[in-house]
């Protein structure tokens, strides 16, 4: 669950082998979870955190996500040494696991279905996230047209609008929002009468 995972330690943290990927391939979205985590926001989140990762002589981390995810990784990267010497201060950790687990390395992945990270081809989820959408259409177009109904679909991306620009192109859609360019007055009107053509 993300750093929800870190913070809580117990079976969050597990060691992962070939059976913990095995037949996810075909799967969207993530095996491994995703929470918004409050307490890693918090030095003493990061403490609990770290010291979850040093009981266990964990140094290396590998952060998939976006803009908080990325930068809650190099706040606690910054901050690793300090949180080290406070929990051997306060007796959570022997001077032995603090100097043997004095440097934390962080890889950091942009993991965002958005495609909005500037340097990236495509971002992690992104390809599966259009995937899931064209089937989405796929499906709903034959009911659309056998009931003659208008269909409207609303895809993630509230502040980047690629995923719903690249899917209205696959699919021909007839109008399309996005949030870089918002719709003119009397778009209603527009519509309608687009819709009715």
């Amino acid at each position: 669950q993300g750093y929800e995972g870190l913070v809580e330690g117990g079976d969050n943290i597990k060691q992962a082998t070939w059976l913990s990927v095995s037949n996810i391939i075909q799967l969207g979205g993530t095996i491994i979870g995703s929470a918004r985590c409050k307490a890693f926001t918090t030095r003493e989140g990061r403490l609990r955190a770290a010291r979850n990762l040093v009981t266990l002589g964990i140094t290396n981390l590998c952060v998939i996500g976006g803009d908080g995810s990325l930068t809650g990784a190099d706040v606690f990267r910054a901050e690793w040494a300090g949180l080290l010497d406070e929990l051997l201060r306060d007796g959570l950790i022997s001077e032995e696991v603090a100097k043997a687990n004095g440097r934390l390395n962080v890889v950091g992945l942009v993991g965002s279905i958005d495609n909005d990270f500037c340097g990236t081809d495509m971002t992690i989820g992104t390809d599966s996230a259009l995937h899931r959408i064209m089937e989405v259409i796929d499906a709903i177009t034959t009911t659309a047209q056998s009931h003659q109904r208008t269909f409207v679909l609303e895809v993630m991306g509230r502040h980047c609008g690629y995923l719903a620009l690249v899917s209205g192109l696959a699919s021909g859609a007839d109008w399309l929002f996005i949030p870089e360019s918002p719709p003119e007055d009397g778009w209603e009107d527009m519509m309608c009468e687009r819709l009715g053509e």
